[in-house]
């Protein structure tokens, strides 16, 4: 087994490249299929969603639109329960058909806050793409339409995930080693 190191915490194999890539191909081609003639937007929540985003867009071959925003709950390896915006959505989203990127739901504090702000903008549909997601930490009631990995609560790092900001580039993904 191959361990690597992230600042002062060690990581192990968790899900191959190989397999991401996968999952965001089977995405990208279920997502064709339901915005066929939509011309979507997908809105990319920065930072750990950029990497999925990215891939699943190149994967795309329908005609949409890509746009960012910054929300934050982490520091270190817990979700801090405060959800702070820190760039915002510049783009008119009444009336459009939009579909949020987000790299990880866990306790589902950060879509839960952010999600009402959106409606509120009054979209023509909404729905949320993740690339992971952590049902036993749940604790906030969000929809999720689609997932490429529900997994155990366990904290996980590479493909856009990160440890303080660390490790975002590493191309799989890791999970803590546990000693």
């Amino acid at each position: 087994m191959s361990v690597i190191q992230v600042l002062d915490k060690k990581f192990v194999p968790f899900i191959s490249e190989a397999t991401l890539q996968h999952k965001v191909k089977e995405l990208a081609a279920q997502l064709d299929k339901d915005y066929a003639g939509k011309k979507p937007l997908f809105i990319a929540v920065l930072n750990g969603s950029f990497i999925f985003a990215s891939d699943l867009f190149k994967a795309l071959t329908i005609e949409a639109e890509i746009c960012f925003i910054k929300l934050a709950s982490y520091k270190g390896t817990r979700s801090t329960g405060h959800v702070i915006t820190s760039i915002g959505l510049d783009a008119d989203i009444t009336g459009r058909h939009l579909v949020i990127l987000e790299d990880i739901i866990d306790t589902g504090k950060t879509m839960h806050t952010f999600l009402p702000q959106i409606y509120n903008q009054q979209p023509a549909s909404l729905k949320v793409a993740v690339l992971l997601h952590k049902p036993d930490a749940t604790e906030y009631e969000v929809t999720i339409d689609y997932c490429c990995f529900s997994i155990p609560n366990k904290f996980v790092v590479g493909y856009g995930l990160d440890y303080d900001g660390f490790g975002r580039n590493i191309p799989e993904i890791y999970q803590l080693h546990v000693d």
